[in-house]
């Protein structure tokens, strides 16, 4: 969890709503750019019948029918979708405080 404190010279309320909804924006990205991730995951993991916290453990290159190139797509995309995650958690977890409150 990150705490935001606010010392402004002017308006602190202003400037807390303009991070707060910069960081719900960017959470909305993020929560789009999951969506879109995990449908690209499930198209290799109904190819294959195999999840892809399995695939990443388990499989290689050779037991692709696309090989190299198919291997490589689906573990970045199963490493795009942990940043995603990783990302969503760390904005989700953001709290606001008045600096002069303790």
């Amino acid at each position: 969890m990150s705490t935001i404190y606010l010392d402004t010279e002017g308006d602190a309320t202003q400037a807390r709503s303009l991070i707060q909804t910069a960081v719900n924006r960017e959470i909305a990205s993020l929560e789009l750019a999951l969506r879109l991730a995990r449908r690209r995951l499930a198209a290799f993991e109904q190819a294959y019948g195999v999840a892809s916290e399995r695939f990443i453990a388990t499989m290689a290159a050779e037991d692709l029918a696309g090989g190299d190139d198919e291997y490589v797509q689906w573990a970045g995309e199963y490493r795009l979708l942990q940043r995603l995650e990783e990302k969503l958690e760390q904005l989700r977890g953001i709290t606001y405080r008045d600096p002069d409150v303790l």
